[in-house]
């Protein structure tokens, strides 16, 4: 929070403190004009009164400058604070897909889009607002109390009410129309605040729902980008409220406190001054007699009345501040195990309540210990992918396969099929790096020659441009020497080029996630393959949605490019574009294979018989009930029930 004594957050916090310290002075200043304008009062000295009191409009001044300052610092210093914390989280946060990690590896967060921004915020404000109001009161204390000392040592051991009324309801009434003249539009900025505050936490939640394919895609520093876009215009934005309350402040204070309280002083003193001009016979009387010093003594009350007043509320404050240590307690509890999970992701810890679905069998009953992580990584210098006794295993502790010894070279084209749940994306999501390798050894090209596109494309925040290209930005893109003609020429092999025109060209701006419709969004993802033309190409059922006919010729453009397909698909079609077939039993075990005319042939005709068995499987029923009512008309029931009974016992 403060990185050094010559940072931002230390002079801050250095100029918070002198303007705390001259609030205690004026404090004490002001209490010792007070006992002087009683004592005139007393003393009926009409001239020291005015001079007393100009002196105090005067000091009004400089004290409600330093009352507005005092409120903006505290502002200011939790701003600062949090500004501090949020970068310094971001940075852990999206560094070595720690955003994917704490959502799915670990679960000790929660909701870390809170952690990063509710948590961050109330931890700083607690911060700075205790800090204002701890240091003032012990400057308080410990001023006053000097001062009171030092008071003891120097002595050695209205008849009508008309008036005051009217300037009470006159200085209410010029009050309110001031405040109204210069007041702000404060709702209007508080709204757009909430609205930026809002849009913050919805670039939040995006990249916690969207976490593994942004994770796939290595679409950390484009989220990140936004990310901390979104925050600086919320920083202006409530800085600009800040600037805009210190005048206000200051008026308002002014009024409210000095001409107020000087109004509700001559209102008092109105009836004692009008009886140094009656002329009435005791009136005389009372001027003649000596004053024995009442009038200093009366001044010596007030003010140490005063001062004894600001130190017992100084004390009160402190005692009061107990609540907010506690709260305060709470946020840096959150906070610091925040930081903490995030740490422990960086070097490969997790800490996750396993949860299993109940007993199963075979290899994938096997629980695995997810706290050691065994397992080494190492960068394929001939671009070739090799497991060497790598298990397969869930985050929740489940194995998928016990021991997967695998190698894939390029132009290696691998079908993976398999029964339902049954793990075929987990290997994708061991290459990635989103799962550890907790044992063996897995060889692979570095993370920018595989790229993975799952079955629901993540679509970013921005232009029309900014799908394709994905993580990349526009200067990325430029500086790779690709321009809008080659991205139309990609968008044609995919066919979506009509899109371009029909959103209002390149530069169009909207929430993609919402306009394209689902097999728009998956072709738009593979779209991304011919951009960024990595090694390894990883389909995770990306074409779902898109026809066969559209879908055998993307397949076909993308071999055509020289890079290798891993795929995960149920579709019969797309086995003539792969060389092998790795296949799940279900049970943990697998089994590679390879694929030529024939062999695709041959499961081309199992595929169509198992179908074809599937659909006659599926009138079971619909027969049943048929022969149910042909026995019925026919008075046949005797037949029937022999039926039913071979049925049952089959």
């Amino acid at each position: 929070m403060v990185p050094g004594i010559f940072s931002k957050e230390a002079g801050i916090i250095g100029m918070h403190s002198i303007i705390l310290m001259c609030r205690t002075f004026l404090t004490i200043y002001v209490a010792q004009l007070e006992g002087s304008m009683v004592q005139s009062i007393v003393e009926k000295d009409v001239l020291q009164f005015v001079l007393h009191l100009i002196k105090w409009i005067l000091v009004a001044l400089p004290a409600t400058f330093v009352n507005s300052m005092i409120r903006f610092f505290e502002s200011y210093l939790g701003l600062a604070f949090r500004t501090r914390l949020t970068k310094h989280a971001y940075q852990q946060y999206f560094s070595d897909q720690t955003y994917y990690a704490v959502s799915n590896l670990d679960t000790r967060l929660q909701n870390a889009d809170q952690c990063l921004t509710e948590d961050i915020t109330m931890f700083s404000q607690s911060v700075a607002h205790l800090y204002s109001h701890l240091t003032k009161p012990v400057l308080d204390i410990a001023l006053i109390t000097f001062t009171l000392l030092k008071l003891a040592v120097q002595r050695g051991t209205g008849q009508s009410t008309f008036l005051p009324t009217c300037m009470a309801i006159l200085a209410v009434s010029i009050t309110a129309k001031i405040l109204k003249a210069v007041s702000p539009r404060f709702g209007h900025m508080v709204a757009e605040e909430a609205k930026r505050k809002g849009h913050l936490r919805y670039l939040h939640s995006r990249i916690i729902t969207n976490s593994e394919e942004i994770a796939f895609y290595g679409g950390h520093q484009a989220e990140y980008k936004q990310l901390d876009g979104a925050f600086n215009s919320l920083y202006q934005q409530m800085m600009l409220i800040f600037k805009k309350r210190i005048p206000y402040i200051m008026i308002e204070q002014f009024l409210m406190k000095y001409v107020w309280s000087g109004t509700g002083m001559v209102m008092i003193a109105l009836p004692i001054l009008a009886a140094e001009y009656a002329d009435d016979e005791k009136s005389t009387k009372l001027e003649d007699l000596p004053d024995h010093g009442v009038s200093e003594r009366t001044r010596g009350y007030a003010t140490a009345k005063t001062l004894l007043f600001n130190s017992a509320d100084a004390v009160e404050r402190l005692m009061t501040s107990y609540k907010e240590v506690t709260e305060l307690a709470g946020y840096t509890g959150r906070v610091h195990e925040m930081f903490k999970v995030f740490d422990d992701a960086k070097k490969g810890i997790y800490q996750r309540q396993l949860v299993s679905g109940g007993a199963v069998e075979g290899q994938r009953g096997e629980r695995f210990d997810t706290s050691r992580i065994e397992g080494v990584i190492t960068d394929s210098e001939t671009d070739e992918i090799v497991l060497n006794s790598v298990p397969i295993v869930t985050p929740n502790g489940d194995v998928v396969v016990k021991n997967m010894s695998l190698t894939i070279t390029p132009g290696m084209h691998v079908l993976i099929t398999g029964p339902n749940g049954c793990g075929k994306s987990s290997l994708f999501r061991i290459l990635g790096g989103l799962w550890p390798v907790y044992r063996g050894h897995l060889e692979k090209p570095v993370s920018d020659r595989m790229y993975y596109i799952p079955q629901r494309p993540y679509m970013t925040l921005g232009t029309l441009r900014d799908q394709v290209i994905y993580p990349d930005t526009t200067v990325q893109m430029r500086r790779r020497g690709i321009t809008d003609q080659d991205l139309m020429i990609m968008l044609r092999i995919v066919h979506l080029e009509h899109i371009v025109e029909r959103e209002g060209g390149w530069d169009a701006q909207n929430d993609w996630m919402d306009v394209l419709s689902g097999g728009e969004k998956q072709r738009m993802g593979m779209a991304r393959v011919f951009y960024h033309r990595p090694k390894y190409a990883l389909l995770d059922e990306c074409t779902s949605a898109v026809s066969i006919d559209v879908e055998g010729s993307i397949y076909q453009a993308i071999k055509d490019n020289g890079i290798t397909l891993l795929t995960v698909t149920h579709r019969p079609s797309l086995w003539k574009f792969h060389t092998h077939l790795l296949q799940y039993d279900g049970e943990g075990g697998y089994k590679v294979s390879s694929l030529n005319e024939k062999t695709i042939g041959e499961r081309m005709s199992y595929s169509e018989e198992k179908q074809q068995l599937e659909r006659q499987l599926a009138e079971v029923p619909r027969w049943k009930e048929r022969l149910q009512e042909v026995c019925q008309l026919l008075g046949d029931e005797d037949h029937l029930n022999m039926t039913l009974d071979t049925d049952d016992s089959e």
